[in-house]
């Protein structure tokens, strides 16, 4: 099985940004710790602060993975490029917040992503990753 995880814009700044929204941890030190969870998955890594590149991704990722789990950022509050993306390919999308979105600024409780992805997991830190993996490998 192979799973492929999106972050979009500021999220290469995890472990420095905001800590008392996002936490102490770079993405890459949680990354390690989740591919040492699931040895049985191959779990790859893309982070773009490019809306273009981020669709990019998806068109190539979306017709070869077991699933896609994408935190597309800000991106998800403003970009119907990004729904079109993941409406275009047939692999199962997950849309993960770090932060609970509803519980922030009014602009950031509507996602045009939500639509399009076979579910959503906010508010519970990076935890929201692995558990966007749990439903993927078990997703038929």
């Amino acid at each position: 099985m192979k799973i492929l995880i999106i972050n979009g814009p500021n999220l290469n700044l995890l472990g420095k940004r905001e800590p008392e929204i996002y936490g102490n941890r770079t993405f890459e030190q949680f990354l390690a710790e989740l591919q040492a969870g699931f040895p049985q998955i191959e779990i790859d890594y893309f982070q773009s602060n490019h809306e273009g590149a981020l669709i990019d991704r998806i068109h190539e990722a979306g017709f070869s993975t077991d699933g896609i789990i994408l935190n597309a950022g800000a991106y998800t509050h403003t970009s119907i490029a990004l729904a079109d993306a993941i409406a275009a390919v047939p692999a199962p999308v997950i849309e993960v917040h770090i932060s609970n979105v509803h519980q922030r600024e009014p602009f950031r409780h509507h996602s045009y992503l939500s639509a399009k992805c076979v579910g959503s997991i906010v508010g519970l830190g990076l935890e929201g990753y692995r558990l966007a993996v749990e439903y993927l490998e078990s997703y038929k």
